[in-house]
């Protein structure tokens, strides 16, 4: 099962409100799981991480770019500027 790592890492703030760099599509669905808003977005996202994690072969970037899409402000409020 491949990790799908991406450069340069998404940075969303945690539940306890720590800065988290996320670089791979493991670290991406993990943050996803925990977040309450979910819009769009956060579901193109939670897809694209499950099926590169099932062995899909998806870019890492369209990922990486999902996720920070999922992440803005206009959806999850969660993400962080690098």
């Amino acid at each position: 099962m491949a990790t799908h790592w991406f450069v340069p890492p998404v940075f969303v703030k945690t539940e306890t409100g720590v800065r988290h760099g996320c670089n791979n599509a493991r670290a991406a669905l993990e943050q996803l799981k925990r977040w309450t808003r979910r819009g769009p977005c956060w579901h193109k996202s939670v897809t694209l991480c499950l099926s590169a994690l099932e062995g899909d072969p998806i870019d890492p970037q369209v990922i990486r770019k999902a996720f920070e899409a999922a992440a803005k402000p206009k959806e999850a409020k969660m993400y962080l500027s690098p």
